[in-house]
């Protein structure tokens, strides 16, 4: 096999794998940012938060030390979790803190 051969097969074999990764979902299909007002819940992230869990079609307030925000969680029922950061007002967190989306129960059969 010459250089251009091997090359070539490097090439095939890393698209092959990267097809694998999957990617992260558009920010639409995790909810929507919610005011403060129509949170139903409160959820307070504290340094050592690593996850909170939320249901789908809940609107949560998220405390942090000084600072807040609320997330309506009425995404895609196909996202199960995503890292908090992605919909936190930027740099807000300083950790990741993954939001576990358990399916809303209007909508299981």
């Amino acid at each position: 096999m010459n250089a251009k051969q091997l090359i070539a097969v490097v090439i095939l074999l890393s698209a092959g794998a990267s097809s694998f990764a999957s990617p992260l979902p558009r920010i639409d299909l995790l909810g929507d940012p919610a005011p403060i007002s129509a949170s139903t819940r409160t959820i307070v992230i504290s340094p050592t938060t690593r996850y909170v869990n939320v249901t789908g079609g809940e609107t949560i307030k998220f405390i942090v030390g000084n600072q807040s925000f609320a997330w309506s969680f009425d995404g895609s029922t196909n996202v199960a979790s995503f890292d908090l950061n992605r919909t936190a007002p930027a740099g807000l967190l300083d950790h990741k803190v993954t939001a576990y989306v358990a399916v809303n129960p209007l909508y299981v059969p």
